[in-house]
């Protein structure tokens, strides 16, 4: 099954109001960034054990390695989780940043190093979880492993 489809199965079996706000956060992610690549992944490994939850990713960017190997991965991501939602903006080399420039801002969610989780659309500023998306797909090879 192609992405889109995953995308729309994974958004549609989740209990309202969870289905409804990932629906318009999903809507959102894609306004913001037209015709970027969706990836879905289940949240198994290679020996189909559950190791994350499901989640949507947005975009792509290229994390380089010390050894020259080079991996593609997305740049936002969009899950659903035990209490509520968690958007991921991947790529920020500085763990502190979405924390510092958002943190404050953004209302009643955790906020972490690449990660904005919170309950329901309703607890948190959109304007400002927008600007953390817009931020997410600048990144741009900004990320390089040792």
């Amino acid at each position: 099954m192609k992405a889109q489809g995953q995308i729309k199965e994974y958004i549609s079996s989740q209990a309202e109001p969870k289905c409804s706000e990932m629906l318009a956060l999903h809507n959102i992610i894609v306004k913001i960034k037209p015709g970027c690549t969706l990836w879905f992944f289940d949240g198994k490994n290679s020996d189909n054990k559950t190791v994350s939850n499901p989640n949507i990713g947005y975009g792509a960017y290229t994390i380089k390695y010390a050894n020259a190997t080079t991996r593609e991965f997305y740049q936002v991501g969009l899950s659903a989780n035990k209490i509520g939602i968690s958007i991921y903006i991947l790529g920020l080399y500085d763990k502190t940043y979405l924390a510092k420039t958002y943190g404050d801002k953004i209302g009643k969610a955790n906020v972490s190093g690449y990660c904005i989780k919170f309950k329901k659309l309703a607890d948190i500023n959109i304007e400002i979880l927008e600007a953390a998306i817009r931020k997410g797909f600048e990144i741009e090879n900004e990320k390089s492993n040792p």
